[in-house]
């Protein structure tokens, strides 16, 4: 168990407003042996504990961070079980961890930030939850409180940011766009953000793994902005399919070439050039990408626990079955089948035998 008691010394001082040459004299050290403690080299005898704790009005257990170990012991509990919850869509379990784990911690903002998502995402159009509207309507004063508390007063700047990111996106939703366009603004560019600027202040061993990260983060950003782009309706269905097709050759370079995860993405995109295909009258090539889909949906729905992927860009990457966040209880196949497939675009199509062997494919156990 690692104990901060040096950054609790460290503080304690400082709101005292006293040196640490003075809190040697106080206590009997020499100010080298303050330091140490502060920096973490080393622990103040345990004779020592008592006296430390009496000067600075605390208890040793405060002193030793003992509190805070327990408490984000139970936070943690709180975050798996959390995690295992919308993994399989089950939102409403969601909230009530979350809003278990916040009366037994009122103050922390990890699970105030989680019950906030969980109240959102609780009127998400996309998953199988019949009553989202009311759910956006019932919910909107909550995450407004829960979003502005978390930005006035979370000491963790990452936290603030996802909080105000996330409250934003609400005010959209609710036809507050001037709101969350004002919010949107508040947040830093990516020019200035942490993974553009770090390069210059770390280690030699530490520059592969930052630059793999930093790659598969922009490789994230640009593959969302080009999917984005496809399915904005500000191009042709020509131009879309080619964005997707640029989306496939992309994939292709940063995974060598190889398999790549089994994601949620791999049946999407398939099945939204498919129905650009069918629009355009192209029955052959969409039923191809409907038969790819359907085969993808089937993967992801019988994917493992964990897969790990290798590649000179991307380095050694594992993707658990339960990072996956969803707000539809349903398995993927099911979706494809009742929900994307439902699309008039594939009218024309629903009626032939290939179109047919796709819904059976997708229907089997």
């Amino acid at each position: 168990m690692k104990l901060n008691i040096g950054d609790t010394i460290k503080h304690l001082r400082k709101e005292k407003n006293i040196t640490q040459d003075e809190l040697a004299d106080i206590l009997g050290v020499s100010y080298q042996s303050i330091s140490r403690w502060e920096c973490g080299m080393c622990y103040p005898d345990m004779e020592l504990l008592p006296v430390i704790s009496d000067f600075f009005g605390v208890t040793v257990d405060k002193l030793l961070g003992v509190n805070e170990i327990i408490e984000q012991n139970k936070v943690n509990q709180y975050l798996k079980r959390f995690q295992e919850a919308i993994s399989c869509g089950k939102v409403y379990d969601c909230i009530d961890i979350a809003r278990e784990g916040v009366a037994e911690f009122p103050n922390n903002y990890i699970l105030l930030n989680k019950l906030m998502y969980a109240l959102f995402i609780s009127g998400d159009s996309d998953g199988n939850i019949p009553e989202w509207k009311e759910n956006m309507e019932k919910n909107d004063a909550e995450i407004t409180a829960l979003g502005e508390r978390i930005i006035k007063y979370c000491p963790d700047q990452n936290i603030r940011l996802e909080a105000t990111a996330r409250l934003a996106f609400n005010h959209c939703e609710m036809g507050r766009r001037n709101i969350g366009r004002a919010l949107y603004e508040t947040l830093p560019p990516s020019k200035f953000c942490k993974e553009n600027q770090i390069w210059w202040g770390i280690e030699d061993d530490e520059e592969l793994p930052y630059l793999r990260n930093r790659i598969k983060q922009d490789y994230d950003a640009l593959y969302s902005s080009i999917w984005l782009l496809a399915n904005s309706g500000r191009i042709s269905d020509e131009e879309s399919i080619l964005a997707i097709q640029k989306i496939f050759e992309l994939k292709k370079i940063m995974y060598d070439n190889a398999v790549t995860p089994h994601g949620w993405g791999n049946a999407k995109l398939q099945l939204d050039i498919a129905q650009l295909y069918a629009r355009l009258g192209e029955n052959a090539l969409a039923l191809e990408h409907l038969n790819h889909g359907a085969a993808a949906a089937k993967a992801f729905d019988n994917r493992p626990e964990e897969q790990t992927f290798s590649g000179v860009l991307l380095g050694n990457i594992t993707v658990k079955k339960i990072d996956f966040e969803t707000t539809d209880t349903r398995p993927l196949t099911e979706i494809m089948r009742d929900k994307w497939l439902s699309s008039s675009d594939f009218d024309d199509l629903r009626n032939t035998d290939e179109f047919q062997e796709i819904i059976n494919a997708l229907s089997e156990r």
